[in-house]
């Protein structure tokens, strides 16, 4: 089973002016997604040079979603870590028979139709992390 860092989730007021400072990086908008299951609007930041995980942008759409309550306990910052898969119920399944806490024991859809699932950050050592599985 292969796995990596995908991508880092910043929560954000606004993208598209948190995008701004990616930008002058060098780093590029792919474009926008919008995950209504999630509460939140979603644009990947790509740099120019391959391989490297992305920067997930993620501007809540209301302030009772995951990311609003987010921001609005801790502020604007890094809120997750996404490790890619190309197995994501089969890391679920190692990590439950090993008492890792999952917040989904099954996954669900995220941005760009990917499988995804969250791992509780008291299994992690305070870092939400996000299992993800492309889709073909």
């Amino acid at each position: 089973m292969g796995i990596w860092i995908d991508h880092i989730g910043i929560a954000c007021e606004a993208n598209e002016v948190s995008k701004r400072f990616w930008e002058l990086l060098g780093f590029t908008d792919s474009g926008t997604d919008e995950n209504e299951e999630q509460g939140v609007k979603i644009n990947f930041m790509k740099g120019d040079v391959a391989p490297q995980p992305k920067i997930e942008l993620l501007q809540p759409l209301g302030p009772d979603t995951p990311v609003g309550k987010f921001i609005s306990r801790y502020g604007e910052g890094i809120q997750q870590l996404a490790l890619g898969t190309d197995d994501i119920i089969g890391l679920i399944t190692i990590l439950k028979e090993n008492n890792v806490r999952m917040v989904n024991e099954e996954p669900m859809y995220g941005a760009n139709n990917a499988l995804i699932a969250f791992v509780h950050p008291s299994s992690t050592g305070g870092v939400l992390v996000e299992i993800v599985q492309k889709q073909s």
